[in-house]
C-alpha cells in the first residue's frame, strides 16, 4: 500500500494532470489515500472519502481474509471479482490474501500518517463490517489534523458503495458540496 500511495498514485496524478486531487477510497484503496494524504506529496488532497479504511491490522481482518481464502475455490467469489479486476484475478487475490495474512504483516499500522491529513475527510463504515471494527473509523477521527465526518451505516458490510449505494452517493455529494469548489 506504501508502494501504491507513494510511487504510483503520484505518477497517476502526474499522467493525468490532476491538481487538486479528491481521493475517493475502499479498504486498501482508502488507506493508501491516507497514506499518500499524510505523506506531504504534491498535489494535496482537496478531500478524503473514505470507505471502509484500515490504519491497523485487526483479528478480525486477519480471520476474514483467511475464511475467504480457504473458499475461494469453492464460491462465486472469484466471478465476482473478475468483473472488477479482470482476468488477473487469481494472481492478484493470491497476492492480497497472502500480504494480509502473513506473520510480517500483523504489525502494518499508519497511524503516523494521520497527523498530516489535513484537508476535509469523510470515513465511511458499515456497522457490520466483516473485515474492520469501528475501531479504524475512530483511530482516523483522532488522528487527522483535517475536519472530520464519519457515518457508520446500519445494515451494511465491508463495501458500503454496494450494500447502501443511495446513502454513499448521497453521503459523498453532500460532503464534497460543502468544500465549496
Amino acid at each position: 500500500m506504501h508502494r501504491e500511495a507513494l510511487e504510483v498514485l503520484p505518477r497517476l496524478l502526474d499522467r493525468f494532470a490532476i491538481a487538486t486531487p479528491i481521493l475517493f477510497g475502499h479498504s486498501d484503496g482508502a488507506s493508501i489515500a491516507l497514506i499518500y494524504a499524510g505523506s506531504g506529496l504534491a498535489p494535496t488532497p482537496v478531500a478524503l472519502l473514505l470507505e471502509a479504511p484500515h490504519v491497523f491490522v485487526e483479528d478480525l481482518t486477519v480471520t476474514g481474509i483467511a475464511q475467504i481464502h480457504s473458499s475461494y475455490g469453492s464460491s462465486n467469489l472469484r466471478e465476482r471479482l473478475e468483473r472488477h479486476h479482470g482476468t488477473n484475478v487469481d494472481a492478484l487475490f493470491e497476492y492480497w490474501t497472502r500480504v494480509w495474512l502473513s506473520d510480517e504483516f500483523r504489525s502494518w499500522n499508519i497511524e503516523e500518517h494521520l497527523p498530516r491529513v489535513t484537508c476535509p475527510t469523510l470515513v465511511i463504515q458499515g456497522r457490520d463490517d466483516e473485515y474492520g471494527t469501528l475501531r479504524q473509523m475512530d483511530a482516523i477521527a483522532g488522528g487527522v489534523s483535517g475536519k472530520i465526518e464519519t457515518v457508520v451505516l446500519d445494515d451494511c458490510r465491508h463495501s458500503p458503495h454496494i450494500d447502501q449505494r443511495d446513502a454513499v452517493e448521497a453521503l459523498a455529494v453532500t460532503f464534497l458540496s460543502r468544500l465549496h469548489l
